[in-house]
């Protein structure tokens, strides 16, 4: 197998959409094992528009290098409730892919 799958998980901040669904976020990531590159992303929000903007806000981006890069655009593109809590699901699945490499 050439990729990883991880997991990253945050608390949802109250009265959104997504609360509603479940009190939790998860991020998942399916990785290149040998270069840290994001293939494709997923995320529990509640619209697929929303899920499909933070799968293509990631994608293209090493691990390798960290997550100062996605998380700027993160914060700059992303501007619903629940951006603290995708920016921790990103941190969380960034220290499961630390614990691999």
């Amino acid at each position: 197998m050439k990729t990883l799958f991880i997991a990253g998980h945050a608390k949802l901040p109250t009265g959104i959409a997504a609360n509603h669904i479940s009190e939790s976020l998860t991020l998942t990531l399916e990785v290149d094992k040998t270069y840290g590159v994001i293939i494709d992303a997923s995320c529990t929000l509640a619209t697929e528009h929303g899920r499909g903007f933070i799968k293509s806000l990631l994608k293209g981006y090493s691990l390798k290098e960290g997550t100062d890069e996605p998380i700027a655009r993160l914060r700059e593109g992303y501007l619903g409730k629940a951006g603290n809590a995708l920016e921790a699901a990103l941190k969380d699945s960034y220290k499961q892919y630390q614990l691999h490499e």
